[in-house]
């Protein structure tokens, strides 16, 4: 299915403002230059010479080289030739061997793995209502509807990351495929905090962005829902003459940059952990720009979590990357100013590829938690099942790893049966550091994390580990469906009280936000946790809460700011929401109209005015 059938594959959909983009969404770059990632920044290069095809008024096809790059002719032909003028718009030509795999693709996704035969990644299911694409934005002022930004954000900037597919899916789409697209709002500086806030929403331009926005059509697999049974080796043998024929070379990474940011050492960061960070640069105008694919330095290699983190304290930030091959699992970590602190720990004492996608540390320990999903490759060659899937027999566990390690020699395990965790809230240490704890929400019904997250409930446990004896302990903290967690930035790694966290309804839709009090654990006051709710209200739903401080050395760790983009189903309107943390209603203190729909995704960062002022201009 080429890049314009792909548009009446989901003329059914009911998705009229997926509709109304796709002439955006596969508009075919105009520019004589198309940008290059190299493996540390962004570069301009002169662009190969293009062919475009333009349909005579005779009904034939015209194939000619843009206007720029046309040969030189003598001026005595020119003034022969007649100008042939027509209204139907140029289209880009593929290479043959493009063209090829291009056929090769349709017959894979109409015949051997249509996505009609899985709804789960039948992107007339996927790509629907607010989890349609949307374009890019450039930087347009939005006004503040109620209250006023606290002073503590003003002049800041909150930033969502995740996936806005750059083109309508050809075959197969899982929510989690989609090109990586940052939402920056900058809130105003001035004006008593009722002044205007900018709103940009621009693409993370990673080597697959640009590789398949000149294209004008996707060009790589989705790695979520492509890879799945005889399709799936279908795909990979396509895949493979892509590489072999120049169309694409996967060294300069395959990531979607659409889970995450990271603002470390001057520098912001989109992340996906499937490839290297992304460099972003924020300007002053609110506008966004990617620097490139970074590996800092020489010092990442391959692929990097998308949920490293940060010591508050130290400054450190701790990291690993997790793969199909051994060691399945390896952990580095660097210092303030982004240096690399000793080498990188392979842990070889995990023997099966795992779905690792966030992990914990406190002020001595790094912990991983090894699940139920599992990488089962051999499962799509023989049983023609997915390559990712979970296993029931397996018991889940977590490995403590002194974070200053320089080999695996002292990891512990400790088994947790049930324990599926997708990510961490929190943990510490206690009793003079003989007890670890951990507070994550357990993913009760791990057989559909991935495919059908509608049907995923997780519930927020306290889990402790007793290092002198082995015992391992564990306490229901809620019952309610709650993922997406956030706590207080300057307690990670540290015993803190309160939690905030999206209500799933279903996930990953966000109907609500909640507090929780690690405090009330063990008493008689209360059988759940929750001490604060806010319901956005019907048909409303938002993304995940994201805390800021009002003031980084106040002692009341709850005094400061929930905010996160909230989209309502019924008028269609976007908007971007605070709440003070304190109120036992999460009270809305101010709210800002956007002025165009922000769909649902991922994780956000709030960057303070400070940090915007520090950043670097280069890698």
């Amino acid at each position: 299915m080429d890049a314009f059938s792909s548009s009446s594959f989901l003329s059914s959909s009911p998705v009229p403002l997926l509709q109304r983009r796709t002439h955006q969404l596969n508009a075919v770059p105009t520019s004589p230059s198309v940008i290059v990632i190299s493996a540390v920044e962004t570069k301009e290069k002169p662009a190969k010479p293009q062919q475009v095809a333009n349909v005579k008024n005779d009904g034939h096809l015209q194939i000619h080289l843009p206007p720029h790059q046309k040969a030189t002719t003598d001026k005595s032909e020119k003034k022969k030739k007649k100008k042939i003028t027509s209204n139907a718009p140029s289209v880009w030509v593929p290479s043959l061997p493009a063209t090829f795999c291009n056929i090769l693709d349709v017959l894979i996704n109409d015949f051997v793995d249509p996505p009609v035969l899985r709804p789960s990644v039948d992107p007339r299911r996927v790509l629907h209502d607010n989890f349609s694409p949307v374009g890019e934005l450039p930087p347009t002022p939005c006004p503040v509807i109620r209250g006023s930004i606290p002073p503590c954000l003003r002049g800041g900037t909150y930033i969502r990351n995740g996936p806005n597919p750059q083109h309508l899916p050809r075959g197969p789409h899982h929510l989690f495929d989609g090109d990586g697209m940052l939402h920056s709002l900058l809130l105003p500086s001035s004006g008593g905090g009722t002044a205007p806030a900018t709103l940009s929403s621009r693409f993370v331009q990673t080597y697959k962005y640009l590789v398949e926005r000149e294209a004008a059509a996707p060009v790589l697999p989705n790695v979520f829902s492509g890879f799945h049974g005889v399709g799936g080796i279908a795909r990979g043998a396509v895949t493979a003459a892509r590489v072999l024929t120049g169309q694409m070379n996967p060294a300069e990474g395959v990531g979607l940059a659409n889970t995450s940011l990271l603002f470390f050492a001057g520098q912001l960061y989109a992340l996906g952990e499937s490839d290297l960070p992304y460099a972003v640069h924020l300007d002053d105008n609110g506008d966004m720009s990617t620097l490139g694919r970074s590996d800092w330095g020489g010092k990442l290699f391959m692929g990097m979590t998308a949920h490293p983190k940060k010591d508050p304290i130290t400054g450190e930030m701790f990291a690993f990357r997790y793969g199909p091959v051994p060691p399945y699992i390896t952990y580095f970590r660097f210092d303030r100013n982004g240096n690399k602190l000793g080498p990188d720990v392979p842990i070889f004492s995990v023997t099966q590829p795992s779905f690792l996608h966030d992990f914990a540390v406190t002020e001595h320990y790094a912990i991983f938690p090894d699940i139920q999903i599992v990488m089962k490759p051999m499962d799509m060659v023989l049983g023609g099942g997915s390559p990712v899937g979970s296993d029931r027999g397996k018991v889940p566990r977590l490995g403590l790893l002194p974070r200053n390690a320089s080999s695996d020699s002292e990891m512990r395990w400790f088994e947790v049966p049930g324990f599926n965790i997708m990510h961490s809230l929190n943990a510490w240490e206690e009793e003079g550091g003989d007890v670890v704890v951990m507070v994550a929400p357990n993913v009760m019904s791990i057989e559909h994390a991935l495919e059908r997250t509608e049907l995923v409930h997780s519930c927020v446990e306290m889990v402790g580990i007793d290092l002198r004896n082995g015992i391992v302990s564990r306490t229901p903290l809620s019952a309610g469906n709650l993922g997406f967690g956030v706590i207080h930035p300057g307690y990670l790694g540290r015993k803190n009280r309160y939690a905030y966290l999206g209500v799933g309804d279903p996930m990953p839709k966000i109907s609500g936000v909640v507090k929780l009090d690690f405090n009330l654990v063990g008493t008689t006051i209360c059988s759940d946790c929750v001490v604060a709710k806010r319901d956005f209200g019907p048909r409303c739903f938002g993304g995940e809460p994201f805390f800021v401080p009002a003031d980084d050395n106040d002692e009341e760790e709850d005094k400061g700011y929930v905010m996160s983009y909230v989209h309502n189903e019924e008028s269609g309107e976007s908007s971007f929401v605070v709440m003070d943390a304190q109120s036992p209603e999460l009270e809305i203190v101010a709210e800002v109209l956007l002025p165009e729909r922000v769909p649902y995704g991922f994780h956000g960062l709030f960057v303070t005015q400070a940090e915007l002022c520090s950043q670097r201009r280069r890698l």
